[in-house]
């Protein structure tokens, strides 16, 4: 069959996943139905390559992967594409800032993933691809934003209304789709991107089809051309049933 959109890109956490963070049964029907039918199926995940992988093997794709909210762009599984670093210097710096404001805080180097009970003794000798703050006080929160948008070179998303997501200026997940159609000879307007964080707000603007979830932060819902059912509810169901697999 001739579908109009080729490759559907999911996040996985409030999206792919239900908060049991399993794929539903039914999801995942759906899923394999897709790719049957000639359509690719990309993670595309703020996760690092090594939790993201084991859904891959459970859903059998063997597609293109987005890592690290687009730090990272797979080939295929094991397969890196391209790897986009932070800046050493701004690491340092927003580790300070983390300490200073008392946040929790954690970051993705390309080996392992650190956090605030267990830091990188030496930032300098590690390489870089995202770096996190959670912290539940807004006022705390606003201060962390306010401070970051002073620090050029980042790129500052979220995963979750209480934290935030920071990547090299200019990379994020609409990036790694643009990167995964031209892999797979496509146009991001052959993509339909799903989504639930601000993480997924430039992909959910540039894909040919942008959608939220039910679960989905406001702006995102904003901005999407269509909203579905939540993640408890096989919203990704409804993506593949009614506007992938739909016989356009």
């Amino acid at each position: 069959m001739n579908h109009k959109f080729k490759l559907l890109a999911l996040d996985m956490d409030g999206t792919l996943l239900q908060d049991d963070h399993e794929v539903s049964p039914e999801t995942v029907k759906w899923i394999k139905e897709a790719v049957r039918q000639g359509v690719h199926v990309c993670l595309s995940t703020g996760r690092a390559f090594s939790n993201a992988y084991p859904y891959a093997q459970q859903l059998e794709l063997t597609t293109p992967m987005i890592t690290v909210n687009g730090s990272e762009v797979w080939r295929a599984p094991y397969d890196l594409y391209r790897r986009s670093l932070l800046d050493v210097e701004l690491v340092r710096k927003m580790h300070a800032l983390a300490v200073e404001t008392g946040s929790w805080f954690w970051a993705y180097t390309v080996d392992q993933m650190y956090n605030r009970d267990n830091w990188a003794g030496d930032i300098d000798t590690k390489e870089w691809l995202k770096f996190g703050y959670h912290m539940d006080d807004d006022d705390v929160r606003h201060n962390i934003l306010m401070r970051l948008q002073e620090m050029d070179g980042l790129e500052i998303t979220n995963s979750s209304p209480s934290n935030f997501e920071i990547n090299p200026k200019g990379i994020n997940k609409a990036e790694g789709i643009k990167q995964v159609c031209q892999l797979l000879g496509l146009d991001i307007s052959q993509a339909v991107a799903v989504g639930d964080s601000l993480n997924d707000l430039a992909a959910i603007q540039q894909a040919g089809l942008g959608v939220a979830m039910g679960n989905a932060q406001q702006t995102l819902k904003d901005e999407a051309d269509v909203v579905v059912a939540s993640n408890n509810d096989d919203g990704i169901v409804e993506v593949i049933r009614d506007y992938i697999l739909c016989g356009e």
